[in-house]
């Protein structure tokens, strides 16, 4: 592989990356929803429940379950239809991505299976498609508790039981109750940019992908590794992680094991590498 090469267009990425945040949280009236383009690799699956992934009932009204959102964010929410007038000639040009992803949407609901409930929303490999994804679909934090997005490499289902997952492991970061109208999106956002704009240097063939659990009790934002054995690209690509989300310094995030995970007999999995580790 030609480090500088995927150097190079991971910068660029970047780049591209962050113009299109700008926008995307810009909560003025211009160019809000950052709606780039309508491609077939962007629209939401007519299988999935688009009232569900819009946080809106058949009539138009919020569903009662819905997790809180702030307000600042409603304004952008409102606006998902809303086109710029113009763009920068740089934001209509295509920017491929190394992978091609696809986001997975699943809302709870306990007199289903599983994977019953588990619907792919779309696939997409360029900067473009991701935003124009991104800014038609829920916010993490609008999302009805008890639902999860899951964004993986094509090819990889999101579940522990997948031959690419069933070896690895995952980087944890629980969000704060008490601020998560600070964090909750942005790690979500932080998160997915760094993933697919292949930011965890040359370790980006161990990364399978990332999850955003909606729970009353307390969120969860997690990016989802290969192999769990391979304890140094696992904690380079977790102080990656912890650095890219701005976490602080006195607050842990945890690597944990799915074969662990899925034997558990208590609420807690023991970690197999902690950051920062304690003393």
């Amino acid at each position: 592989m030609d480090l500088s090469s995927t150097s190079e267009a991971s910068r660029k990425v970047t780049d591209v990356n962050k113009k299109y945040a700008d926008i995307s949280l810009n909560d003025g009236d211009s160019g809000t929803s950052a709606d780039i383009e309508e491609s077939s690799s962007s629209d939401v699956s007519s299988s999935v429940d688009k009232a569900s992934l819009l946080g809106m009932e058949a009539d138009g009204e919020q569903t009662e379950t819905r997790s809180p959102v702030p307000t600042s964010k409603r304004h952008r929410e409102e606006k998902v239809s809303s086109f710029p007038i113009t763009m920068p000639r740089e934001l209509t040009e295509r920017h491929p991505l190394q992978s091609r992803w696809a986001l997975w949407y699943l809302k709870g609901d306990r007199n289903k299976d599983w994977e019953d409930c588990l619907k792919q929303v779309s696939l997409f490999d360029t900067v473009e498609d991701f935003w124009a994804l991104y800014n038609h679909i829920q916010l993490a934090s609008g999302l009805n508790w008890g639902s999860d997005y899951y964004l993986f490499k094509e090819g990889i289902k999101p579940m522990w039981e997948d031959e690419n997952n069933i070896k690895g492991g995952r980087w944890l970061v629980v969000v704060d109750k008490q601020k998560r109208a600070d964090r909750l999106d942005r790690y979500w956002m932080e998160l997915l940019m760094a993933m697919i704009g292949e930011q965890f240097e040359e370790h980006g063939e161990h990364i399978c992908g990332a999850v955003v659990n909606v729970r009353q009790k307390g969120d969860k934002v997690s990016l989802w590794t290969r192999d769990a054995l391979k304890d140094d690209v696992n904690l380079r690509i977790g102080q990656i992680l912890k650095a890219k989300l701005e976490i602080p310094d006195n607050e842990s995030i945890r690597y944990e094991v799915h074969k662990d995970s899925s034997v558990r007999t208590g609420s807690m999995v023991k970690p197999r590498i902690v950051i920062p580790q304690p003393h």
